[in-house]
C-alpha cells in the first residue's frame, strides 16, 4: 500500500521556532519509517527561489515555487515539511486550494518574544531601517484564519509542539 502524501505548512514570524518544530517533526516520522523532505525557506530561498527580493511579489512568488515542489513530494507519497514565513493569506490559502493534503500549521509566538530568540540580529537591523520590508516589523504577517494547528511557542516546549503535530496526524489518519 502506498503511503498518503501530505504537506505540513509550518508558517510564522522569524523566530517563532518554524525549522526548529519541522526538523522535530521530520525526525519523529522518520523513526517511523514515513518518507519527509523538509524544506525550509531559508534553504530554499537560496537555490529555488535565487535571485528573489522581499517584495509581496517576490515573496508570494517564493511561496508558489516552495508550494509546487511540496505537492509533486506529496502526490509521490511524502511528507513534505515546509518551514517558511510565508507572511501573505492569500498565496497560503491558494496553496490550500491547489494542493492536496494542505495542513496549514501556524507557529504563533509575539512578536516581542520573537525578537528575543534572533540570533541573527535581524529584528534590530529592521527596527533600525538596515532591512527593509522585513516581517512583523516594516512589512505584515497575515495570521492564518483557521489553520488545522496551533502550535504556541511561548507557551509550550519544542516537544510539546512536535508532538501536537504528530497526535494531529495520527488521528486524521495520514499516520
Amino acid at each position: 500500500m502506498k503511503q498518503q502524501g501530505a504537506i505540513l505548512w509550518l508558517t510564522g514570524l522569524s523566530s517563532a521556532g518554524k525549522t526548529t518544530i519541522a526538523q522535530g517533526v521530520a525526525e519523529g516520522l522518520q523513526k517511523r519509517n514515513y518518507p519527509t523532505e523538509l524544506l525550509d525557506g531559508d534553504i530554499v530561498r537560496t537555490h529555488l527561489s535565487q535571485g528573489l527580493g522581499f517584495s509581496k511579489q517576490d515573496r508570494d512568488t517564493n511561496v508558489r515555487r516552495i508550494g509546487f515542489v511540496a505537492n509533486l513530494l506529496s502526490r509521490n507519497g511524502i511528507i513534505a515539511i515546509v518551514a517558511a514565513i510565508s507572511p501573505y493569506r492569500q498565496v497560503r490559502e491558494e496553496l490550500k486550494q491547489t494542493t492536496t493534503n494542505f495542513i496549514e500549521i501556524y507557529i504563533q509566538a509575539p512578536l516581542a518574544i520573537c525578537e528575543s530568540r534572533d540570533v541573527k540580529g535581524l529584528y534590530a537591523k529592521a527596527r533600525k531601517g538596515e532591512i527593509k520590508n522585513f516581517t512583523g516589523i516594516s512589512d505584515p504577517y497575515e495570521e492564518p484564519i483557521n489553520p488545522e494547528i496551533i502550535c504556541q511557542t511561548d507557551q509550550f516546549t519544542v516537544e510539546q509542539c512536535v508532538n501536537q503535530v504528530l497526535h494531529y496526524l495520527e488521528t486524521q489518519g495520514f499516520i
